[in-house]
This record gives structure tokens, C-alpha cells and sequence, in this order.
């Protein structure tokens, strides 16, 4: 009975040191098999990263339809010409291009003005544009109280539009005793300015013109060689 025991403990002994050796198998397989963890690891694909690569940034991944790198530039609006002449015209060219700008349908958008000649016909005394109808007629009240009233306001096209006559004089002491005597009346924004006899010719000026219709009018124009195509001044 005893030695069945001590064989009985002996064998015990044994199959526990087996097992611990992994002879008969082990159910921890992840600590326990050498060659499946081996495999599993790929020790062969594994790379070495040196201390730059370790601590470079990563790159990030490019991702589908990114923006481009460079802005587009932000869309300009179109040219726009405030005032554009075309002249000087004797009156047979200039009837004929009136006939041709007509097909541009400018409205009162297009206007005619005399040209000025070189021989000075008058003077005369006048205050300055202001701007607008209400402006001329505010200007006109303030003259009225200071006992003016021999004055006229300029509402025709031209350079002096709204702008109030206050006298023409064939002299120009003439215009400069008138001038004289309005600022001992209090008018300080007075001026005096020759006004020169007018010529034969004329030109058409032309307003806001987007940049077709400016390339149109250009168009025209090179039918008449001898005129120039200028700014408003």
C-alpha cells in the first residue's frame, strides 16, 4: 500500500514538472509558445528608427480634394470711364459721327460742347461750381442777403455747371471793378475769368462707358484719323 502511494505521488510529481516544462502543451499559449509569438511579431520586418527619425514630425496625409496651395486671386470688377472726348470736329465730320455713335444708344449719357476758340471775347465775374442745384441755390440765398441780385446760376453743360454768373464784361477792369465791389458787399468767393469767342468746331463727350462699349466707340473713331480720343478735362 505504500509504495502504491509513493508511485502514485512520484507520477503526480512528474505530470505537474511536465506540464511546467511545456512538454505536454499549456492552455497560455501567448506566453508559452516561442515560435507562434515569432511569427506573429515578424522580427525580420521590424526597422530601427534612428533619434532624427524618431522625433521628426509626421507628414499628414494628403486628403482627397484638398485645397490648392495657392489661393485664386479675388475676381476684379470691370474697367469703368467716367468721362471720355472725342474731337475737335468741323460741323460735316462731326455730323456724320454723331450718326455712327447713335448705334451705342448712350442717351443723355453723350452730350456736344462748342469748342473754345483762342481769341478772349470777355471777361467774367462768377463764383465757382457748387456741386449741384441745391448747392447754387443755396449760394444764391446767401448773396440775396448780402443785397445781391444781379446774378445768374449756370445749369448748362459745362465746365462751370452750377457754378453763378454774376456779371460779363468786355474788359477785364471792368470785371475787376465788379469784383471789387462785391467784397466790400461781403462776396469772397468771387473770381474773375476771360471767356474766349467761340470756334467752328466742337466735341462729343461721353459718360460711365463700360469697357465694350468704350472698344466700340474706339471702333468709330478710327474712321476719323485726324481726331483724338481723350479724358474729359
Amino acid at each position: 500500500m505504500l509504495k502504491f502511494v509513493f508511485w502514485l505521488l512520484a507520477g503526480v510529481n512528474l505530470l505537474v514538472l511536465a506540464i511546467g516544462q511545456g512538454y505536454l502543451g499549456s492552455f497560455r499559449a501567448e506566453t508559452r509558445e516561442p515560435a507562434r509569438l515569432k511569427n506573429q511579431l515578424q522580427q525580420g520586418k521590424l526597422t530601427l528608427l534612428t533619434q532624427e527619425q524618431a522625433t521628426a514630425p509626421a507628414a499628414l496625409p494628403a486628403t482627397e480634394g484638398a485645397a490648392p496651395a495657392a489661393a485664386a486671386p479675388a475676381a476684379t470688377a470691370p474697367p469703368s470711364y467716367a468721362c471720355t472726348e472725342v474731337g475737335n470736329f468741323m460741323l460735316a465730320d462731326g455730323r456724320r459721327f454723331e450718326a455712327q455713335v447713335a448705334t451705342l444708344d448712350l442717351g443723355d449719357r453723350q452730350s456736344r460742347r462748342n469748342v473754345a476758340g483762342q481769341d478772349i471775347s470777355s471777361y467774367m465775374v462768377y463764383i465757382p461750381p457748387q456741386g449741384s442745384k441745391e448747392g447754387a441755390d443755396r449760394k444764391a440765398g446767401e448773396l440775396k442777403q448780402l443785397g445781391v441780385t444781379n446774378y445768374f446760376i449756370m445749369n448748362e453743360s459745362s465746365p462751370l455747371r452750377w457754378g453763378i454768373s454774376l456779371g460779363v464784361f468786355k474788359s477785364e477792369t471792368s470785371a475787376q471793378s465788379q469784383l471789387a465791389m462785391l467784397n466790400k458787399q461781403g462776396v469772397h468767393s468771387a473770381r474773375v475769368t476771360p471767356r474766349y469767342s467761340a470756334s467752328k468746331q466742337f466735341a462729343y463727350q461721353f459718360r460711365d462707358l463700360d469697357a465694350d462699349t468704350r472698344a466700340r466707340l474706339e471702333k468709330i473713331k478710327a474712321q476719323f484719323p485726324e481726331q483724338e480720343l481723350r479724358s474729359c478735362k
